[in-house]
């Protein structure tokens, strides 16, 4: 059996969390999926997998095994690409994280267009707000809206983005408008919770730097929720210019205390340290880099 084919069967299983899936994705029959990992553990003479009717989970030996695979398969795409880049092609699937919200408002809009200019690249796009491991997770690219990038990846700043402090206007209407950061602990706040700060926010203002620790009545990981909650009057919020830059614009939502200023954050394309960057990575980097110039 071919030792390379018994390993990206495995990793495919792996990543598609069934055998039925793994087979779709590899255009074989269920029975060859099964064959060829069955095949596997035998040669290793040791169990993989655990399987139940409901799921699959990696035993501790399959999860170093897994990983290690991760790393060979890798090592083929790569010396694959080195070919690709001697005869100019920009070809294959690459998997990338984005947030949330800055995925849906600003790059599904680009997607299309990319796609027009490299046909024969795929993308495999998840949305996620959380820091996912780009290595032990699989994933070719990652964007990042952060104050600094991972020392331990190679990262590409590629815009930024403010973060305000704002309120629809009813609100300040009825609740009255903060005239210093530390009037916000008696306010109603709508606090995103993967702030890295969580709920102590931070200001720098013309007599120095600020911090006010408040208590929302709400909390979420979604920056869309909220938005939509100020929008419904429900508070203030403390969110990146490029969610509700168009609500400040047309006076739905009002920016407070414009003295003081909340943190910038970039915007990084970010992927894992290797001595080579594979030419579908560097197309889309390039592209994106492109398309997000003068961008908030």
């Amino acid at each position: 059996m071919d030792r390379f084919l018994e390993m990206k069967t495995f990793c495919t299983v792996v990543d598609a969390k069934s055998f039925v899936r793994a087979a779709e994705a590899m255009g074989v029959s269920k029975a060859a999926v099964s064959r060829y990992v069955n095949d596997l553990e035998t040669r290793l003479g040791t169990r993989l997998l655990h399987r139940t009717t409901r799921r699959l989970s990696l035993t501790d030996e399959g999860e170093v095994f897994y990983f290690r695979c991760r790393e060979l398969l890798a090592g083929v795409d790569e010396a694959e690409s080195e070919l690709d880049v001697r005869s100019g092609g920009v070809r294959g699937l690459v998997r990338l994280n984005v947030p949330v919200s800055f995925g849906i408002g600003h790059l599904a809009p680009l997607w299309g267009k990319f796609h027009e200019r490299y046909p024969e690249v795929r993308l495999g796009i998840n949305l996620a707000d959380r820091i996912v491991d780009i290595v032990e997770e699989g994933f070719d690219l990652a964007i990042r809206i952060a104050t600094l990038p991972s020392s331990t990846l190679i990262s590409r700043r590629m815009g930024t983005t403010r973060v305000v402090l704002c309120a629809s206007p009813v609100y300040l209407k009825t609740h009255g408008l903060p005239a210093h950061p530390a009037e916000l602990a008696d306010h109603k706040i709508i606090a995103y919770n993967n702030l890295a700060t969580r709920h102590d926010w931070h200001f720098k203002s013309p007599e120095g730097e600020v911090s006010v620790r408040v208590k929302p009545w709400m909390d979420t990981n979604n920056g869309d929720t909220c938005r939509a909650a100020a929008l419904s009057h429900q508070g203030i919020i403390l969110q990146p210019d490029f969610l509700v830059g168009e609500d400040l614009a047309a006076g739905r939502l009002v920016e407070i205390l414009p003295d003081h200023r909340s943190v910038e954050l970039g915007i990084y394309a970010v992927y894992p340290t290797r001595k080579f960057v594979t030419p579908k990575v560097r197309a889309l980097v390039d592209f994106l880099t492109e398309e997000l110039d003068g961008e908030p």
